[in-house]
């Protein structure tokens, strides 16, 4: 069983920047980003591999967003800058078998964190 609490969403205005976390409780294979935003099927933002340390990046966040993890802490980080209007959304992580941006292969997940970009 693993349990995951994702934070650290809020309110920024364009451009600005915002750090999620994921505390994470039991062992995993891959901790990957969701997000779901209004009227949008949800998507796969980042991944990453604890075995491995893959990390995956949709097109739309690469260069943008940086994903990490800390063990000591058992946490994921999403760190996001230069975030645009396109970025709101409810964002997610999730535990999974493998690291991929497919949700299907990802059977825990937090509560999520909404996140609002706008002026």
């Amino acid at each position: 069983q693993v349990q995951l609490v994702d934070s650290g969403g809020g309110f920024v205005q364009p451009g600005g920047s915002l750090r999620l976390s994921c505390a994470i409780s039991g062992d995993y294979y891959a901790i990957g980003w969701f997000r779901h935003a209004p009227g949008k099927e949800r998507e796969g933002v980042s991944t990453i591999s604890s075995s491995t340390g893959n990390i995956f990046y949709a097109d739309s966040v690469k260069g943008r967003f940086t994903i990490s993890n800390d063990n000591a802490k058992n946490t994921v980080y999403l760190q996001m800058n230069s975030l645009e209007p396109e970025d709101t959304a409810v964002y997610y992580c999730a535990a999974g078998d493998r690291a991929t941006m497919k949700s299907q292969w990802y059977e825990y997940w937090g509560q999520g964190t909404q996140v609002t970009v706008s002026t």
